[in-house]
């Protein structure tokens, strides 16, 4: 019994650990990158994520793409005239030392033209494209809910964005 109880906490702390998604690309840091779980007609979809910048010089990113999907834009949502608003950005920056958290009502990836719908747990390739890091390729897992995480990230008075 001893042997067994040994066994699966140490088979769940390496799953806990694949589990952290974390991707780098030169001082750029991805974490988590993650779908909400749609009905299954949905068309369209979303990917969010954490994103930091840890160098000493600002980024750009530029856009995205999936196999998953006929597009991904950069979206964001303001506010306009008393209403919220989502909007295509066609660029993010990325300012050294940020946070920037993509995430529902800020900052996030439309998926547009899904070609199959997203199952809970799936992960489907998405590749991140930045100015001077370059092409980013992660993982992005389809969760029923949000994480807390998402949350406790946002900062309400920038969509998105928190200074280190």
């Amino acid at each position: 019994m001893r042997k067994t109880l040994l066994a699966l906490a140490a088979l769940l702390s390496v799953s806990s650990f694949a589990m952290a998604q974390d991707y780098k690309a030169g001082e750029l840091q991805v974490e988590h990158p993650w779908s909400l779980l749609l009905p299954a007609n949905s068309a369209n979809g979303a990917a969010y994520f954490v994103l930091q910048n840890h160098g000493q010089s600002a980024d750009r990113l530029l856009g995205a793409d999936t196999e998953r999907a006929a597009s991904a834009e950069i979206h964001e949502h303001v506010s306009k005239d008393g209403m919220m608003k989502m909007q295509k950005v066609e660029a993010v920056d990325i300012p050294a030392g940020t946070t920037l958290t993509f995430a529902p009502g800020h900052y996030h990836l439309m998926l547009f033209g899904l070609k199959k719908p997203l199952a809970d747990g799936e992960r489907f390739p998405l590749t991140l494209h930045f100015q001077k890091a370059g092409d980013l390729k992660v993982e992005v897992e389809v969760q029923r809910q949000a994480p807390a995480a998402a949350d406790a990230h946002a900062d309400h008075d920038m969509p998105g964005m928190k200074m280190n």
